[in-house]
């Protein structure tokens, strides 16, 4: 597919229930992969009711306070994927929060697409830098990839855990 083939817009609330069916459908497989390389403490500390209802709430809550920095990627009314970002003026840094590719789109230049438009926001406001966090398990990977094609730099950080 190419970029010309989908538009970007700006995400409108109608959509929000799209963009829910869409993170399920598309961080399925990555939850799957972190839950058995995770230890149950961690992720059950996280996830206590399942990650969808928790994942479903963060959406809501994301969209819900800062939907205006979101774009959807569309193509024939249909919702491809979507990225919403944060602006952190302070450290003069946006951050990509967000980001889901429907799998049957993925690997399609959608999220680079989104990515792009998220930067140029970003560029807009002035921010010298942007970043992005996911994580390093194997679920991840392909997120990873994405992010290093794009041009980001991983910056090594540890993080721990122990249960009481």
């Amino acid at each position: 597919m190419s970029r010309s083939e989908f538009q970007i817009e700006r995400y409108e609330a109608n959509r929000k229930e799209q963009l829910i069916a869409l993170s399920m459908r598309a961080w399925k497989p990555v939850f799957e992969l972190l839950e058995a390389a995770s230890p149950a403490y961690v992720y059950n500390a996280f996830y206590p009711d399942g990650w969808r209802v928790r994942q479903t709430a963060d959406i809501e809550a994301f969209l819900t306070a800062e939907g205006d920095l979101t774009w959807v990627a569309v193509e024939n009314g249909e919702v491809l994927g979507f990225v919403g970002a944060r602006m952190h003026p302070e450290d003069r840094m946006g951050e990509i929060y967000i980001l889901a590719v429907d799998p049957s789109h993925q690997r399609r230049g959608v999220a680079t697409a989104l990515m792009d438009t998220a930067t140029a926001a970003m560029r807009a406001e002035d921010l010298s830098m942007v970043m992005v966090e996911t994580g390093g398990d194997p679920g991840h990977s392909g997120s990873r990839a994405t992010y290093e094609a794009a041009g980001f730099e991983r910056w090594p950080v540890a993080r721990y855990f122990k249960p009481l």
